[in-house]
């Protein structure tokens, strides 16, 4: 898999999660990428491994946009 394939797939993951109505509560960066820990009210909890630099960039940037509205 190409890493633009690799990138698509960790964003539709992560969209897909965000449309369930989970929101990002935990990320664990070290140097096989990320552990995202994602969270719904019911106390429900998924963890993705994000692996792409676009992926992380990804998941950063809907943090951002979370904590500035």
């Amino acid at each position: 898999m190409t890493e633009y394939a690799e990138y698509v797939l960790e964003r539709e993951q992560i969209d897909l999660l965000i449309e369930k109505g989970y929101t990002i509560k935990h990320v664990n960066e070290n140097l096989s990428g990320a552990f995202v820990t994602f969270e719904r009210d019911k106390g429900d909890t998924d963890i993705l491994h994000i692996k792409t630099a676009d992926g992380r960039k990804y998941f950063s940037n809907l943090l951002f946009h979370k904590h500035s509205s």
